[in-house]
């Protein structure tokens, strides 16, 4: 986000720059108009990327983590052709339409237990290492050595046995910042400070960005300006990587330390930022 921030932040400068536009801007609002609409804007943004980050991108991630997972399941079932599926030596279901996940019209062979089955439709249900055949509203012909039956049926679930399933594991990702700082795992505890931090560096570079637009005059290197402070960015980023990094494997290094190093860091950053600007 920070580094999105920079680039818009340069298009549009150089944008109303170019055109002439900031003068007149500069022309209709004053010192005090120009302050308020820099607070407003950076207190929304910073709100909205908040709050995508805490649910939209949690639950989003955690969909398409299942849905992956059910795909990549799916796979090492085997995919249905002309009509017919077939699941190692375990089942062969033959169906008219496949829909939603569902077969259509089946008719179903189970070899282990000699079973015959007719039904409406089947699913298949991944419950942890097992394939869960869900037969709906069918029929059953059992024959072999020790059983001969015929039974109707609503619902009827046959298993199979699979170590190759894979389960979801629960990552960094499908938590908020909330629920990480309340997890046991030191790795997942730091990355929620690594978020806050995060915030604290989008908020900052928004007031930059607003500042360098509202309040400062037309600058003809405007490319090599932001240029720095893109690698300037970049550093940062680098180096509180880097600090992850002792939190989670520097038994030292701890939390003050990261904040400290972070802070004075961005400090210094804003400060030169700013000095380099009124002297060009």
């Amino acid at each position: 986000m920070p580094f999105l921030l920079v680039i818009a932040s340069f298009f549009l400068n150089y944008k109303f720059n170019s055109s002439n536009e900031i003068i007149i801007l500069k022309q209709y609002f004053s010192l005090k108009h120009n302050l308020f609409v820099s607070i407003i804007l950076t207190i929304l943004i910073t709100l909205i990327y908040i709050f995508n980050n805490e649910y939209f991108s949690v639950n989003f991630y955690h969909k398409y983590k299942l849905k992956e997972l059910e795909i990549r399941n799916n796979l090492k079932l085997g995919v249905p052709t002309s009509k017919e599926f077939h699941i190692e030596d375990e089942v062969s279901i033959f169906f008219n339409e496949q829909k939603n996940n569902k077969f259509i019209d089946v008719e179903a062979i189970i070899y282990q237990d000699g079973q015959f089955i007719v039904s409406n439709d089947v699913e298949i249900e991944i419950d942890k290492k097992n394939y869960n055949l869900i037969f709906n509203k069918g029929e059953r012909v059992i024959l072999n050595d020790s059983e001969k039956s015929k039974t109707n049926f609503d619902k009827f679930i046959y298993s199979i046995h699979n170590e190759d399933i894979e389960i979801l594991m629960m990552d960094k990702e499908h938590y908020n910042t909330l629920s990480l700082l309340k997890n046991n795992e030191k790795e997942f505890y730091f990355h929620a400070h690594n978020r806050i931090y995060q915030y604290i560096l989008t908020f900052f570079i928004l007031l930059l960005t607003s500042k360098l637009f509202f309040f400062y005059k037309s600058k003809k290197n405007v490319l090599k300006y932001y240029a720095i402070i893109f690698l300037v960015l970049l550093g940062i980023q680098v180096i509180n990587s880097y600090l992850i990094y002792l939190l989670n494997y520097n038994e030292i290094f701890n939390l003050y330390f990261y904040y400290i190093i972070n802070l004075l860091i961005l400090s210094i950053f804003n400060y030169l930022i700013i000095r380099l600007n009124e002297n060009n």
